[in-house]
């Protein structure tokens, strides 16, 4: 049953008068949501998974979470032939196994690099690569002091020019 008060509107159980939900009234094509009717808030931003539209795209979407996070990156970086990067990824795993294909998307994603050689360099270092870690402790030292001069000392002293009272011209001879 529905209850319109000038400023709210009530869902009301049939038979027990219980109410259900309870919203005030907004203007006509405007929502009320109340985040106390679901089990969560809702997220700033919506998740949007990627959604395999090929055969080859749903293979590589079969790897994982990882997977998936990496063709939204190509996405958002604007790879124009992800369909075909992704085949060329996915040929990899015969040669490299899938231990490893599954590790190189993830370095590639930290990186943000998201061709196919980008993967192959990555599964060629074998995990040799440094994995780069956050600052540590700032390095002090304790230096010596040296003696300090004058700029002055560093001065350019005049250069005789032509006609100059020791005879020379100032120009160089070859």
């Amino acid at each position: 049953m529905l209850s319109v008060t000038q400023h709210t509107v009530r869902i009301l159980a049939p038979f027990t008068g219980e109410v259900l939900a309870e919203h005030t009234l907004v203007a006509p094509g405007e929502t009320s949501i109340c985040d106390e009717h679901y089990g969560s808030t809702r997220p700033d931003r919506p998740r949007r998974a990627p959604r395999a539209k090929t055969a080859t795209e749903k293979a590589f979407l079969a790897l994982g979470p990882i997977a998936e996070a990496f063709i939204t990156g190509a996405a958002a970086a604007g790879v124009s032939r992800l369909g075909t990067e992704l085949g060329d990824i996915l040929t990899l795993q015969t040669a490299h196994g899938t231990a490893a294909l599954l590790s190189a998307p993830e370095r590639a994603v930290a990186f943000r690099r998201w061709r196919t050689a980008d993967i192959r360099s990555i599964l060629a270092a074998a995990g040799a690569a440094p994995t780069p870690c956050p600052a540590g402790q700032a390095l002090v030292l304790t230096l010596p002091t040296v003696p300090t001069r004058p700029l002055s000392d560093y001065a350019i002293d005049a250069v005789p020019g032509p006609g100059a009272a020791d005879g020379t011209s100032g120009e160089v001879s070859p």
